[in-house]
Order: C-alpha cells, then structure tokens, then sequence
C-alpha cells in the first residue's frame, strides 16, 4: 500500500495553493467544501478562484511564491505549470513536515486528492495512489451509481441517535450488532424510500425497546475455487460483517482479505494427514464462538457443501440450537473447469458429470469403478493429485481406454493455474518431473481436447 487512505479535518485551517489557474481552481472548490481557509498565491488568479478565497476568509497574493508562505498553514497544494517551482514547494514544505500534494506528480506528494464520492456526512474516497486517475475516477463513477444520496440522511441520522445507543450499549459488540440491523432492515429502507421522519421514529423505537442478543449466528460460506471475482454478493456481505472468521488452506489470501479488517482470523486449514484443528474441534469452535453472542464467518473453499464437509458442520450447529445461514460458492469443478476452457458437458462429447474424490484411503482408492467407465460422461476428481497414478490405472483396467483425454489444473482461476493434458495412459509420467502445487483438480473425459479451441483465461500457463 503506496499511501494510506486518512481523512483530513481542515475546518477553519489555513492551507496555501500556489497556481492561480484552472488547476488550482478545482482544488480550491473542494478545499473550500471541506471548510479551509484558502491562502493563494500567483502572479494571475482566476476570478472564480478569488471569490472562493475571500469566502473562505483566506487572501490572495498577486506574485510569486516565497518560502514564508508556508507560515502557519496546514496543507500546501502546488498547482502550477512550473515544474521546477511545483518542486521547490514540495521540498520546502517536506522539510518542515507540512503535507503537500503537487498535481500530476505522484512522487512530489505526501499526500494526495482521491476521487470523491460525497454523501456527506458519509464519504467514499478512491485513488490509484496517482498511477492511473482516470481509472480511479470510472470506478469512483460506478460507487456513485450504487450508493444513493439518501446515504448521507442515513448517516446524519444514526449520528442524531449514536449517543442514545453507546449509553444503552456498553458492549462495543452489541452496539455494532444493533447499528448493521438498523442500517440493512427496515429503517434504511423508510430512509432510502424518502421517508425521512418514518425512519427516525422507527429507530427512535428500536433505541428504546432493543435488547441484546445473547446468542450469534454462524455463516457457512463457500469461497469459490480462488479468484475473488467469484464470490457472490451475498458472501461478500456476510464476510463484512463477521466479528470471528474460521477459514480453510483453500481459501485465497486475497480473499480473507477482503473480510472485515477487524474481525479475528482463525485458520483451520487441512493438508493430507495433517489438520491445523480436527473436524470435530472446528464443530465444537463454531459452537462456543456463536454462543459468545459472536458472528462466525466459517469461509471454506469452493462450495462448502461439495467435498467440503460443511453439512457435518452446520448439523453440529442445529443440533445445539445454534442460528446458520449457508451461502453456496461455486464448486473446483466448475470454476476450474471454465477457466482452463473445458465444458464438463457438451452434446457430442459428455451428457453427464460425475463429482468424485482422489483422496486416498490406506494407499488405496476405494471407488464404484464398474460405474466410473460409462460411455459419455465426464469425471472430475477433487483432491486426485497423490492418487493421480492409481487413478488412471483403475481406470483402464475397469475398461476405459488409455487414450481417453485427461487434464489436471493446478491452482485454478488463480494467477498461478496451469494445466497439463495428457491421457489415462501418459499423464502420469508426463507429471513426474513437475513440481506440482495444491490444489488440483483432475478432469477425465472426451471434453478435455476441446480445451485448444475454447480456453480463455489469460492469467493461466498452459503445460500441455
């Protein structure tokens, strides 16, 4: 992270400009909105930019810049077309530890202007750090299509009554609970819908008749097969508002990372005989954590109800009384599947798909081979990748031809994906000199040699 996102109080604070043109007129519209007392220097001043600077009690002086300027101010902005003087003022103002901002040249900046999205009291503020504006500025314009104005009502409005809830609250938790109610239930909905007085008598009356809530609530949420991309809306939501998170080996970093910053990580992940935390431990976790009156977050990789053992969790949960809601994510096969270019079905080649775990049990694979080698059908293997050679051997031995096609995908929708081909015969020598990485997904089927014609993913390195 290039520059950390903080917001400035400048109410009633000096802040000089130097650059008296077009530039330093849009900076000096928004310094003026956040109540600064704007002090411009330039030999020529545009008019608009004067009047701002009088009404903001600030001055103007007709001339060059002289270090004495930075006198008292709290914030310097060079917005000139002197590149050489823009840099002067941003050493000069560095050294006596005043944050400047020089338009148009990140590297001069110790603080630099986001794109704004202003709901005040609620703000939204975005920057590439100065690398690419343009880009910050369209995404800027999308948040502005999905926040409403009447988010800054909103906002006022739970300011008016936030004093009422920290004395009736005085657990930090309770109240954070109380707030996310108020603003995804009914009166934000009175609010957004114009109703403005509905809304504050409607939390004028959950102020006074809430009580707390004694018992949590656990969110079984299925991360999808790695890109981030993939989660849906209503994961993304639940992620947010997690006060604890349990999260798998499969779940990308990036995206535990977009879970609540302050919310308590735990990690429970599983490799082939070794457990971070044995099934039963993370069942009875869940438990005690929501009985804490704590939101869980238990994030696992793919969808949590495929090869993911979340309905062993969630029966726990019920069996304790234990609130849950379950969010589906997309499955490895089909996140992985798509992005290497393989359909698992397709009219010529495969009417059926057949999810079946690789895992291996005492060095075998005890699997319905017999039903495994049906004409017409596609396999995918979850965790295949240790049971890869008895995989194709059984395969071939229960009657399935060694030139059937197969495909194993490292990593997939991730960055790191590759994905190598072969057939039940060669794939397992063609892997021995590999250095392959979990997770892996394993496809066998006639689908597989469509892949030349339809893969898409840039991101991914193919190892045909």
């Amino acid at each position: 992270m290039d520059f950390l996102p903080l917001f400035h109080n400048l109410k009633g604070r000096p802040v000089l400009l130097v650059g008296g043109g077009e530039v330093a007129l849009r900076k000096g519209r928004l310094l003026a909105d956040a109540g600064a007392v704007l002090r411009v220097v330039a030999p020529q001043v545009d008019a608009q930019l004067l009047e701002l600077a009088t009404t903001s009690l600030g001055r103007v002086e007709l001339r060059g810049y002289q270090a004495a300027d930075l006198d008292g101010v709290g914030l310097v902005i060079a917005a000139t077309d002197d590149e050489a003087l823009n840099a002067q003022v941003s050493v000069h103002a560095q050294a006596r530890g005043i944050p400047v901002n020089v338009v148009d040249a990140p590297k001069l900046c110790s603080v630099i202007f986001p794109a704004i999205v202003d709901r005040s009291p609620l703000i939204v503020a975005v920057t590439s750090g100065g690398d690419a504006p343009v880009l910050a500025r369209l995404i800027r314009a999308k948040i502005e299509t999905w926040i409403p104005a009447t988010y800054g009502q909103l906002a006022g409005l739970s300011k008016r009554f936030r004093a009422q809830v920290k004395a009736k609250f005085a657990d930090v938790q309770q109240r954070r609970v109380f707030w996310e109610e108020v603003f995804q239930g009914p009166i934000a909905e009175s609010v957004f819908a114009g109703k403005l007085g509905e809304g504050e008598r409607l939390l004028a009356e959950k102020v006074s008749g809430a009580a707390p809530k004694s018992l949590g609530e656990v969110y079984l949420v299925g991360a999808g097969p790695g890109d981030p991309d993939l989660l849906t809306f209503r994961a993304l939501r639940l992620m947010q508002q997690a006060d604890v998170v349990l999260y798998d080996r499969l779940v990308a970093p990036e995206i535990v990372e977009l879970c609540r910053r302050d919310a308590e990580r735990v990690y429970v992940g599983k490799r082939r005989a070794e457990h971070a935390l044995p099934q039963e431990q993370i069942n009875q976790q869940l438990v005690t954590l929501a009985k804490q009156g704590k939101r869980v977050l238990r994030l696992k990789g793919g969808d949590p109800f495929i090869f993911g053992r979340g309905g062993e969790e969630i029966e726990e949960l019920a069996a304790q009384g234990i609130p849950f809601q379950v969010v589906p994510g997309i499955t490895a096969a089909s996140g992985c599947a798509a992005y290497a270019g393989i359909p698992l079905t397709h009219r010529d080649y495969a009417q059926s798909v057949r999810f079946v775990t690789g895992h291996l049990q005492d060095g075998s694979c005890n699997l319905p081979w017999a039903d495994l080698i049906a004409p017409g059908q596609t396999l995918v293997f979850y965790m295949g990748l240790t049971g890869l050679p008895v995989i194709c051997e059984q395969l071939i031995a229960h009657g399935r031809g060694p030139e059937t096609p197969v495909a194993l995908i490292q990593q997939g929708t991730t960055r790191h994906q590759r994905v190598f081909t072969g057939t039940l015969g060669s794939l397992p020598g063609l892997l021995v000199a590999q250095a392959i990485q979990a997770p892996t997904l394993v496809i066998v089927g006639e689908v597989v040699q469509l892949r030349e014609k339809l893969a898409w993913f840039e991101g991914a390195q193919s190892a045909d």
